[in-house]
């Protein structure tokens, strides 16, 4: 392996770009499918987005879904073919053609030519496609671009004419009327996004006006509000509120009836009475209108009533000009009654469309041409524009005495973006897929399909179908998929196309591109005798174009036909909670039409990603960083897991935060990387101090006998498992909090804990078991990991397999790790080390409280708990832990809680009022009242009976109040416990607690140092330690003193070298590495010293050195001068190799030195 830099200088977006390099070095992505090949497909749609603008986050949280769980299908065992998509088509590529050639109307593009606009369009809709391609794939998304598909290609708009043309032929296709935004001064209807572009606030007229209903004895009225006075003459219909109250009441003044909604009748002028303004006029009562009846809505639907104005008065024979109900009128503004003009509002439309008041593909009372002015057929406003009409409709309304008021309301108006002109909703024909009519089959595939979270599909989609309106399919546009269409010019004679083909066979002309301009002026002969039938105008909806895009990315039927039919429903798809009323809805319908069946099995609902403040993201107001700059700063990986690790995975909103993303790599990735690189320098120190390869298949973990090496494996099979599970299930908010826990437990419990073990304290053995043991969970995890956080898990998968022979050379060809049996005592095994992690918490929490730093110990520690058998493997197998991690010098257990504690117990509130209800009073109150015993029975059975109900053990929060025991001085005894267990602790110091304290802080202080030096755990070293001012008498401190000269054995075993005094270095000592002043011990007793770390030297002992030159100093120094110029390592091997002798030759003389006698090649070598 090679060595890992330190983590302060590991960069992860610099590692990642690497990776990136390292996979188009070996065509990772292609290779990949090349290996699944032969294996199942498992079948991925991928949602079209415009290429007109870039990504942003919900792009890219999207995309990280998508990838994650078509890396996991691939690695289980799954060809899974994954191919970019475009939406080239329609409005946003339209808008930026107008904005370009200051485009204001349909008749603009006209003169400028369908042909040349369509050009255009096409000319910018991959404007932005390769921003897309770098910015998807440095997010680490595997997905193919060369070979995407694109709705304009003429293949996918072809399967698009052969979806249109199986809904024409099963009957599921009319011409009607939509209700939408409209421009009178650009002459075309406006799309929601362009009637939201350009809000105003305005001035607008608000009249009340009366609608007498018909054969009323008491002639009374119905009193309907309105802020469009232009849409009355078009009035067909009142609607009203079923469940709403309404009241009939009478004006005194004028005797008139009229009835409104009881919560709006203060809305009517002098219908509730004023107060008076003097209090001595007890007299003059405050007049009001008299209460005559009281109703509900529902008793007023089928009452007819007279029109207000004339013009469509024919119509009252088939039905109109009655009062309908409707649950979308409110009380909170008018005065319950909705006076109904079905061309004029969407909710008009469907209304009247429901009550039979117009029909389905029928004529619609639309008054109004295309510049907004009032046609022949209102006699009394004809050519006049509707907005100026107004004030001339109120004159008349009130010559009719029908005006019951009239004022003025300022709110906020949406105008044209671009004419700037008042926008007004206008029916305008459309073509239509009759949904409603397979209503009951939509329903029935929903239910076959699994959704996360399942309350999307049950609740928001399933509401959604339950009221699914016809859908309005076409666009009166020029952009798009043309309708293939053609009609004879009365309109009673249709042909639909549904090929290149048929239409060149009909035509009799080559067709080689299906858009309207190369198709337009195409006709086809009438059989009818008719002539000849030309092209519809519309083009498709986009959404219809998306819901196609199962079968037209295909080119099915004309092409992969077999491996379409064999494949479909899609195993998955993913987006946003805004596509269940767009593009789940436009699949589910196509699909249920053409197959009666789903076009998925799976999806992932994913939520909003909103700006830090919690409004949405907006570029005006630069409120969300830069992604591609937040991926450059902080890696792909952390901005994966920051994502999917959030509420937005469960369809919830998520407010984006670029701490958090920082927050991942300081609390994620650097303790992981910390944990691999601790790894890969032991593999390195016992590879060069054993002189051999670390095979880590060599080692047996069945055999492992260390308590932490059998946790570690039994919890990285429990992670497999869970992951398995959940991933399966397409659960990944449930998956990456748990991947986040096992990787701090591996950091902060195994490699923390085991350090010693794994730097070869206990001996080679020991030592491979725990790194044969780190090697596995390490290699685990990167397969575990890999399809979220692709990048690092490939950086630490491609050094750990130098190790192994025969591995793939990608964690991404690898199979992921197969669901692992549990071995006996895994779970009991989890749970007592998770327990035991509890009590050093609890531990560390009164050190902080009672400011003792760890490196000073404590006298002892009891551990309170109930399980004998926790106490066991406190007391045996994990006793060396606990004891090193809380640093205390005795360590005792306690199964009687109630030595110590007084226990108490609560109600877990939450988990009770969700299943008990009102009932929980009674349970919650016999809780509180439990004794020691019934809590102890709780905690022992796991439920216990009270209130009438079995309480279970999750259910009730027991609480450990600590209670000295009798006798015991309390000055210096502390104690912290959770729900479950109880830690009870001796501060009080001795000399030796004190001395111990010290030499611990000095090992941290050379330890500190080295990593100042940027010494790596390989590095050989000697370690000396100087007083400063010894050597001139001053005052030495004795316990500092007495403590670095009485524990060698410690620091040796501590940090791997003796530590001695700077007078014990011999002069042929090499170079200094570092040298720094140390303070040590506490606020009351500090103490100076100095740390010195060198090179190691070759040792000699002069006295013997002398003898072996007779005595002659020359001579000496010739050796000595000699045995300075020699590299240490390379002499030892040579006198190894001669049998620990060496021979120095000096003016023809040899001069023999023997090792141990003469010299030793480290500071603590002894001589004989």
């Amino acid at each position: 392996m090679e060595d890992a830099i330190e983590g302060k200088d590991y960069s992860f977006p610099k590692e990642e770009e690497k990776i990136l390099q390292h996979w188009d070095e070996i065509d990772a992505f292609q290779e990949q499918l090349r290996r699944t090949q032969s294996k199942p497909e498992y079948i991925f749609y991928d949602g079209p987005p415009f290429a007109t603008g870039l990504p942003h986050y919900g792009h890219l949280l999207a995309g990280t879904l998508k990838d994650i769980v078509t890396r996991y299908a691939s690695s289980t065992g799954h060809h899974v073919s994954r191919r970019f998509g475009w939406d080239c088509h329609g409005l946003p590529v339209e808008y930026e053609i107008d904005k370009a050639f200051d485009i204001k109307s349909r008749e603009d593009v006209l003169k400028m030519g369908i042909g040349t606009y369509n050009e255009e369009c096409r000319k910018i809709v991959m404007r932005y496609s390769k921003e897309w391609e770098k910015t998807v794939k440095r997010l680490g998304r595997w997905i193919d671009f060369e070979n995407d598909y694109k709705t304009l290609d003429p293949t996918f708009m072809e399967s698009v004419w052969w979806v249109f043309k199986n809904l024409w032929d099963k009957d599921l296709v009319y011409q009607g009327f939509k209700v939408m935004a409209y421009s009178t001064g650009c002459g075309t209807p406006l799309s929601n996004f362009e009637a939201g572009l350009n809000y105003k606030d305005v001035q607008d007229p608000s009249i009340m006006a009366s609608f007498p209903l018909d054969d009323d004895p008491d002639g009374t009225s119905l009193i309907a509000w309105t802020t469009t006075p232009w849409t009355l003459p078009s009035n067909v219909a009142l609607c009203v509120n079923p469940a709403f109250d309404y009241i009939k009441v009478r004006d005194p003044q004028t005797n008139k009836c009229y009835i409104v909604a009881e919560s709006r009748l203060s809305e009517i002028p002098g219908a509730v009475p004023k107060k008076a303004k003097k209090k001595d006029s007890k007299d003059s009562k405050p007049a009001g209108f008299e209460i005559l009846q009281k109703m509900k809505g529902s008793e007023l639907v089928g009452k007819g009533y007279a029109p207000l104005f004339p013009y469509f008065q024919s119509m009252k024979a088939e039905g109109a000009f009655r009062v309908v109900s409707d649950g979308y009128v409110t009380s909170d503004s008018g005065t319950g009654v909705v006076h109904q003009a079905p061309a004029f509002g969407e909710d008009d439309y469907r209304v009247c469309l429901a009550h039979g008041i117009i029909k389905k593909g029928g004529t619609v009372p639309c008054p109004v041409d295309d510049a907004g002015k009032f046609t022949p057929e209102v006699t009394d406003f004809a050519g006049i524009y509707v907005k100026e009409a107004d004030k001339d409709i109120i004159k008349a309304i009130k010559g009719s005495e029908r005006l019951v008021q009239h004022s003025t309301l300022q709110h906020s108006y949406p105008f044209c973006w671009r004419s700037d002109t008042p926008l007004i909703y206008k029916a305008v024909p459309s073509w239509f897929v009759r949904v409603e009519s397979i209503k009951e089959r939509l329903l029935a595939c929903n239910a076959e399909t699994y959704w996360v979270p399942n309350y999307v599909k049950e609740k928001r989609f399933h509401n959604w179908l339950e009221n699914a309106r016809d859908w309005a399919i076409s666009r009166s546009r020029f952009w798009g998929t043309p309708l293939p269409i053609w009609a004879s010019e009365d309109g009673e004679e249709f042909r639909v196309v549904g090929s290149k083909e048929e239409l060149e066979r009909l035509s009799g002309k080559k067709v080689d591109d299906l858009h309207r301009h190369f198709i337009d002026d195409l006709t086809i002969p009438s059989e009818k005798g008719k002539g000849v039938l030309k092209r519809v105008d519309e083009v498709f909806d986009c959404w219809f174009e998306s819901g196609s895009m199962p079968y037209a990315q295909l080119h099915y039927p004309f092409e992969n036909k077999e491996l379409f039919e064999a494949n479909f429903p899609a195993d998955f798809i993913a987006e946003g909670l805004d596509q269940t009323r767009g593009w789940f809805y436009t699949l589910m319908v196509l699909s249920t039409a053409l197959f009666d069946k789903p076009a998925f099995k799976s999806v992932v609902v994913n939520g909003l990603v909103l700006a830090s403040d919690g409004r949405k993201m907006s570029k005006r107001l630069k409120n969300y960083p830069d992604p591609v700059l937040l991926i450059d700063q902080y890696g792909a990986d952390a901005l994966r897991l920051y994502l999917i690790n959030s509420p937005v995975v469960r369809a919830e909103t998520l407010r984006f935060k670029e701490d958090g993303v920082f927050g991942v790599v300081k609390d994620v990735f650097l303790p992981w990387y910390n944990a691999y690189r601790f790894l890969v320098q032991n593999v390195l120190r016992w590879e060069m101090e054993s002189g051999k390869s670390f095979d880590p298949t060599k080692v047996d973990l069945s055999k492992a006998t260390n308590v932490l090496d059998r946790w570690i494996g039994a919890a990285a099979r429990s992670l497999t498992n869970f992951v398995r599970q959940e991933m399966d299930a397409y659960r990944l908010y449930t998956v990456v909090p748990y991947l986040v826990k096992f990787v701090e437990n591996l950091t902060n419990i195994y490699v923390r804990f085991n350090r010693k073990r794994l730097k070869g304290k206990g001996g080679d053995e020991d030592c491979q078991y725990a790194l044969a043991s780190l090697f596995h969970v390490m290699l685990t995890v990167c397969k575990v990991m890999s399809p979220f956080t692709p990048f690092f898990t490939e950086k630490m998968y491609m050094n750990l397999i130098k190790c192994l022979p025969d591995m793939p050379p990608s964690v991404h060809f690898c199979d992921y790790p197969e669901p692992a049996p549990e071995m006996a005592g895994d779970e009991k095994l989890q749970e007592s080390v998770d327990r035991m992690q509890r009590v050093i918490e609890l531990a560390r929490y009164i050190r902080e409280q009672k400011k003792k730093p760890i490196k000073m110990p404590i006298k002892s520690l009891t551990v309170v708990h109930p399980d004998d058998g926790f106490l066991a493997d406190i007391t045996g197998e994990l006793k060396e832990y606990v004891i090193d991690e809380i640093n205390t010098v005795g360590l005792e257990v306690c199964s009687d809680p109630k030595k110590y504690a007084t226990l108490k117990a609560e109600p877990d509130w939450k988990l009770l009022g969700q299943r008990l209800g009102k009932k929980m009073g009674p349970v919650a109150k016999a809780i509180k009242e439990m004794s020691p015993e019934a809590i102890a029975q709780l905690e022992q059975s796991g439920k216990i009976e009270l209130g009438g109900q079995e309480v279970m053990a999750e259910e009730v929060k027991v609480l450990r109040e600590f209670k000295p025991p009798e006798g015991v001085d309390t000055t210096n005894i502390e104690a912290n416990g959770d729900s479950d267990v109880l830690v009870v602790m001796d501060l009080s110091l001795d000399t030796e607690l004190l001395e111990q304290g010290l030499a611990r802080e000095i090992v941290n202080r050379f330890q500190k140092l080295r990593k100042k030096a940027g010494l790596t755990v390989t590095d050989v070293v000697e370690l000396y330690y100087e007083i400063p001012g010894a050597e001139n008498g001053t005052p030495v401190d004795p316990m500092l003193l007495n403590v670095l000269q009485s524990r060698g054995q410690y620091f040796k075993e501590a940090m791997g070298v003796p530590l001695l005094a700077i007078d014990q270095k011999f002069s042929q000592a090499s170079v200094e590495l570092a040298r720094e002043s140390q303070v040590v011990g506490g606020d009351e007793s500090k103490a100076t010293f100095i740390a010195i770390i060198t090179t190691p030297s070759i040792q000699v002992n002069m006295k013997a050195i002398k003898e072996a030159c007779g005595g002659d100093d020359s001579v000496v120094e010739g050796v000595l001068a000699y045995l300075a110029s020699r590299d240490r390592l390379k002499l030892k091997e040579e006198v190894d190799a001669s049998g620990g002798s060496i021979s120095v030759r000096l003016d023809g003389i040899d001069h023999n030195l023997t090792s141990g006698k003469h010299i030793v090649f480290e500071a603590n070598g002894s001589f004989v």
